[in-house]
C-alpha cells in the first residue's frame, strides 16, 4: 500500500451489495477509505482523478458491459491496479477466464462476510485468491490460441478497445465516429490497427474471436436471459 490507510474502489450497480462489500472491507481494514462506482464509466472517471487506489472490487455483470469487457478495460488502462472480481457467476470457466485477463482474485458473492474479508486481506498481501473448490480447468486443444488472443488484446490502446467494444455491438464506422466524436477516417485507422494487432482479416472475424474469450453466452445462460 502507498500509505497507512487502504483505499478501495467498489464497482457494483447493486446498492445492497455495495453496502455488503463496504462491511466486509471494514472488517478487514477498519480504517479503510472506500469510494463507490455504479458503472465502469463511473469507475474510470474516479480513477482518472488524483487519488490512487490499493484495490478495486469489480462485479462483472453490470449495465453497459458484456462478459469481461469491464475487467479488460480496467486492466488495459490501469495495469498496476489490482482488480478482484466479486461475482455471482462462479463457474470454473468464468473464474479461469477472469484470471487469464489479469484479475488479482475471484470471490463468489455467495461467501460469508468473514470469508470475503479474509479473501481481501490475502490479495492485499500479494496472493491470488480463488474459491476453495476451484481446481482450474484441464488444458484443451485451443488453450494456447486463447492465451495468445488474450495477449494480443492487451496490446490495444484504450481508444482501440472502445472501438472494438462498439464493433461487437454492431455499430458502423459512422456511428462509432459519432459516439467518440472523431472523424470516420480516425475510426478506420483504429479498425485497421485492431485487425493488425489481433492478427485477423476482418472486423467480423475480430468480433467472433473476441466473443470466444469473454463467455458472454455463458453469462446470459446462467442469468436465465
Amino acid at each position: 500500500m502507498t500509505n497507512d490507510v487502504a483505499r478501495f474502489l467498489i464497482i457494483d450497480d447493486h446498492p445492497l451489495f455495495r453496502e455488503a462489500l463496504h462491511s466486509a472491507v471494514r472488517m478487514a481494514y477498519p480504517d479503510v477509505d472506500t469510494i463507490e462506482a455504479k458503472s465502469i464509466g463511473e469507475a474510470l472517471d474516479v480513477l482518472s482523478g488524483a487519488q490512487s487506489f490499493d484495490l478495486a472490487l469489480l462485479d462483472l455483470t453490470m449495465p453497459g458491459v458484456q462478459g469481461f469487457e469491464g475487467l479488460l478495460e480496467l486492466r488495459t488502462r490501469y495495469p498496476r491496479l489490482p482488480v478482484v472480481v466479486v461475482s455471482g457467476h462462479d463457474d470454473p470457466r468464468i473464474i479461469s477466464e477472469a484470471l487469464s485477463y489479469g484479475a488479482a482474485g475471484f470471490i463468489s458473492k455467495s461467501v460469508r462476510k468473514s470469508d470475503l474479508a479474509a479473501a481481501i486481506r490475502s490479495v492485499m498481501e500479494g496472493a491470488v485468491h480463488v474459491p476453495e473448490n476451484y481446481a482450474g480447468l484441464p488444458a484443451d486443444d485451443d488453450s494456447a490460441d486463447r492465451a495468445e488472443m488474450v495477449r494480443r488484446l492487451s496490446t490495444l490502446t484504450p481508444q482501440q478497445l472502445r472501438v472494438l467494444h462498439m464493433l461487437r455491438q454492431g455499430l458502423l464506422n459512422k456511428q462509432i465516429a459519432y459516439e467518440l466524436q472523431v472523424g470516420e477516417t480516425t475510426v478506420k485507422a483504429h479498425v485497421s490497427e485492431i485487425l493488425r494487432k489481433l492478427n485477423v482479416y476482418s472486423r467480423t472475424q475480430a468480433v467472433i474471436e473476441v466473443s470466444k474469450l469473454d463467455n458472454a453466452e455463458l453469462f446470459r445462460e446462467q442469468a436465465g436471459l
